[in-house]
């Protein structure tokens, strides 16, 4: 096997060197190195690496210039070739007989041009200033002649129009109007810029159907007809490659995938047969064929591996082609024969260390005009299915080493962490930027605890396969601990392409998961975002700032994803600054109370409604309850707040009755901290007698998490508040850990089921019966119901069929504001006026 080559890439653009590197990768053979400007690539001379040849970017930069001329200085690069890269619009391009390609032709000509330089084909020395020309009037890739004026003389061609060409007797002598017959009866000589549809004719017959493009040029004073052709055979082979290449990534890697794949391959690309082998060097055995596809007239006949001496030239390193008609020397084969394959390729797969893991066939029975884009096209599908096999191995010694997760199939935590450090020194090298994502799923030690861990496994593996899926295959995802995966996107080119994918995990997520019993449970996580080198560069420190974005995710109210804030500090003084607003959030006028009506489940009838509280920042609009309760808990902003909105909505609440007359019970939550004041009976009686609100409409809710553990003295203040007249509600109920005889003890009036598990029913069977049995537990108790989270018809058929008493959610009504919530008030006193009136005989 030849010696790779080493490539310098020197361009100050990130995403032209991304583009480079991409390209060049996937095509194998390089051993690449970077520089981004004349000062890196000084430093990286001073090493002396063993180069071969240059790709320059922005060639007319002063700074690229001056790196040129320092790499012109040096006796060991003085000749070096160079290929150079320039924009896709018009009008900038070297000069001077030096190889050039536009950006948007590096995916599929830039390792051929390369290979082409080495050999000293077509590219020149590095010159020492920066250089132009006309011919950049072509698109990449077109086949292009030029002719003299007026009689049309072609004096030039390209290597695109001689392979066009091969075997028909010299293109040049001959005039453009015996070589191009133009549609639409159009004649010679075209206006500069037309573009038309032609057929190109060769001596021997041929035609060839495309297009070209006229430009009109001096050169050296002389008038110049530059003509582009662009063969159409092969377009719809390459837009049809494409997009199997898409496809492809999605396809497992197991002896199943691998079939799916190959027929995905040999369908796009027309092809009788694909065959897939294995031949791992650690394995005794020979090569093991994994995928066989088919498509020929009749039943082939396919010798053994080991007696086909291709096969073993190519699992020695070698790639042998006949794709394009003349190419390369005859060669002999038993499978070859026997199928009967008049172009096809046999390519080694290669690791990422470019040990051969097994090798890839692909042909026809036929021979066709398309055989360039059809080679480019089997090279990147061998990368795909290299990359499956490397993957099988990495798994299969993964297991042995201990480095795969026996669950989900996907890296641990060392195997991790040593990609992460690989990662980080290949970005060093060459400028990258990467990120790192920290995903946890959200509560999901209820489901192991409420479900069994035998569910929680099926939901992780639900979950490695979907955060696998939302990813390329370039990335990598892995079960870090427990419930928290980790991933690293590579390549970015910009922060939006991580937020994204960031963005399509939590949508994914939100989806139900199918469970093996057929049940499905829904499942959201919390992601955290860190960037390489911006937020670290350290391994270790890049994981511990995305997993403090992750909770910085999780205070937010979980199903979220956040990006690691520039510095700790900066964080905290983020909540600082949050938590001096919250405390003149009502001075300010800035805190709402908003209503979400209950009603009956029997007659849909309005009975009750709850007051949630809301903060509209002036800046930041509408904050989460799920942030800044927290932090007015924990900074003890909660017990003022909570007496705030007591008042307002107690006020609010005898205005609608002094109206209305509806006797509407008012629910209105306590936290732990306000539980916890020794006057909070006090507070309430006060707040009633100021506003003259009736008590016996006043409901508190505490949450189940609260326990008489946390809070001192609970049934004897909610004993308190029962004497005076205030119902009590269990709010959250199943999501805490209540005993019967806690629930018992305490004075309850009505317990409200958390929308949790209203949210499964017609989903998961277990939280069915548990919404069951809440219902018939708390009427045994001689307390009322109310489901929360009602959202679908079929939650209402189902907690009216098991006899729940209320119902509060989203099918009814969303929390509205004041004035809105009068209005549905107002709206519905019509309702019950219209019917009541008379009707006129």
């Amino acid at each position: 096997m030849s010696e790779p080559l080493g490539v310098l890439i020197f361009t100050p653009r990130r995403d032209v060197r991304r583009a480079i590197f991409d390209a060049l990768d996937l095509d194998g053979d390089f051993v690449l190195l970077s520089a981004r400007d004349a000062a890196q690539l000084e430093t990286l001379m001073a090493d002396a690496p063993p180069l071969h040849v240059i790709v320059v970017g922005e060639n007319d930069s002063a700074d690229i210039a001056q790196g040129l001329r320092i790499l012109r200085a040096s006796p060991a690069y003085a000749s070096l070739p160079a290929v150079y890269v320039v924009d896709d619009m018009p009008g900038v391009a070297p000069e001077g007989g030096v190889d050039w390609l536009r950006e948007g032709a590096i995916p599929t000509e830039l390792a051929q041009r390369v290979r082409q330089a080495t050999q000293g084909t077509t590219a020149s020395a590095v010159p020492a200033t920066p250089i132009r020309d006309y011919r950049f009037a072509f698109d990449a890739g077109a086949a292009w002649v030029i002719a003299s004026t007026p009689d049309g003389c072609i004096v030039e061609t390209g290597e695109a129009m001689e392979r066009l060409c091969a075997g028909d007797g010299p293109v040049q002598g001959r005039t453009l109007a015996e070589l191009f017959d133009l549609a639409h009866d159009a004649t010679w000589p075209l206006p500069d810029g037309d573009a038309i549809a032609c057929t190109l004719r060769r001596r021997d017959g041929v035609e060839i159907t495309g297009e070209i493009d006229v430009r009109h040029r001096k050169d050296h004073g002389e008038h110049r007809i530059a003509v582009g052709f662009r063969d159409l055979r092969a377009t719809d082979m390459a837009a049809r490659a494409l997009s199997l290449l898409a496809v492809l990534e999605g396809c497992p890697s197991d002896d199943e995938g691998m079939n799916e794949a190959a027929a995905m391959l040999a369908d796009a690309l027309e092809l009788d047969v694909v065959a897939i082998w294995s031949a791992l060097p650690e394995s005794d055995a020979g090569p093991e064929i994994l995928a066989r596809i088919w498509n020929g007239p009749s039943p082939a006949t396919w010798p053994e591996a080991g007696d086909l001496p291709l096969l073993r030239v190519c699992l020695g390193g070698e790639s042998l082609s006949r794709l394009v008609e003349g190419e390369g020397a005859a060669m002999s084969d038993p499978l070859i024969e026997a199928l009967g394959l008049t172009a096809f390729a046999l390519l080694p797969l290669l690791d990422e260390r470019r040990s051969v893991l097994g090798a890839m066939l692909a042909g026809r029975r036929r021979s066709g005009g398309d055989g360039r884009v059809l080679a480019q096209a089997l090279r990147a599908a061998t990368a795909r299915f290299a990359s499956a096999l490397e993957l099988r191995r990495a798994r299969e010694q993964g297991r042995v080493r201990g480095l795969i997760d026996t669950l989900t199939g996907l890296p641990n935590r060392l195997l991790f962490n040593d990609r992460l450090e690989t990662t980080i020194r290949e970005a060093e090298r060459t400028g990258e930027l990467f990120a790192t994502l920290l995903v946890d799923l959200d509560r999901f030690k209820s489901i192991n605890e409420s479900l069994g861990h035998a569910v929680g496994d099926q939901v992780l593996n639900a979950v490695a396969r979907r955060l696998r899926a939302s990813v390329r295959a370039s990335d990598t995802v892995a079960r870090y601990a427990g419930d928290e995966f980790t991933m690293i996107l590579r390549h970015i080119i910009k922060r939006d392409d991580v937020l994204r994918i960031a963005e399509k995990v939590v949508q994914t997520m939100e989806m139900p998961l199918a469970l093996d019993d057929g049940s499905e449970l829904q499942v959201t996580v919390s992601v955290g975002i860190s960037f390489f080198p911006d937020d670290a560069a350290e391994g270790e420190l890049l994981l511990r700032h995305a997993d403090e974005a992750m909770y910085g995710a999780k205070s937010l109210g979980r199903n979220n994803y956040q990006i690691y804030a520039a510095s700790v500090d900066a964080s905290q003084q983020q909540n600082a600054e949050l938590k001096s607003r919250l405390r003149h959030a009502v001075r300010n006028n800035e805190l709402r109370v908003f209503y979400q009506p209950q009603v009956a489940a029997a007659s849909e009838d309005i009975v009750g409604m709850e007051a949630l509280v809301r903060w509209e920042h002036p800046e930041l609009g509408m904050i989460s309850p799920a942030f800044f309760i927290p932090l007015a808990e924990a900074s003890g902003l909660i017990v003022p707040i909570g007496e705030w909105v007591l008042r307002t909505a107690c006020a609010q609440a005898k205005t609608w009755e002094d109206r209305f007359g509806l006797k509407l019970r008012l629910g209105v939550n306590l936290s732990a901290v306000q539980l916890m004041q020794p006057n909070l009976a006090e507070v309430v009686a006060t707040a009633l007698r100021d506003t003259g609100f009736p008590a016996h409409l006043l409901e508190l809710e505490v949450t189940e998490s609260i326990s008489v553990k946390t809070v001192p003295h609970l049934v004897e203040t909610l004993d308190a508040l029962h004497a005076m007249g205030c119902h009590i509600a269990i709010d959250d109920f199943g999501t805490g850990a209540a005993s019967l005889d806690y629930l018992r003890r305490l004075p309850a009036d009505r317990i409200k089921i958390d929308q949790s598990f209203v949210r499964n029913i017609g989903v998961d069977p277990d939280d069915e019966a548990i919404v069951r049995a809440t219902i018939d537990m708390a009427h045994r108790l001689k307390r009322g119901v109310v489901a929360e989270g009602v959202e679908i018809e079929q939650h209402l058929q189902f907690l009216r069929a098991n006899g729940c008493d209320e119902l509060q959610g989203y099918l009814f009504c969303r929390p509205l504001p004041v004035i809105s919530f009068e209005k549905l008030l107002g709206e519905r006193e019509r309702i019950i006026h219209d019917a009541r009136a008379p009707v006129p005989a």
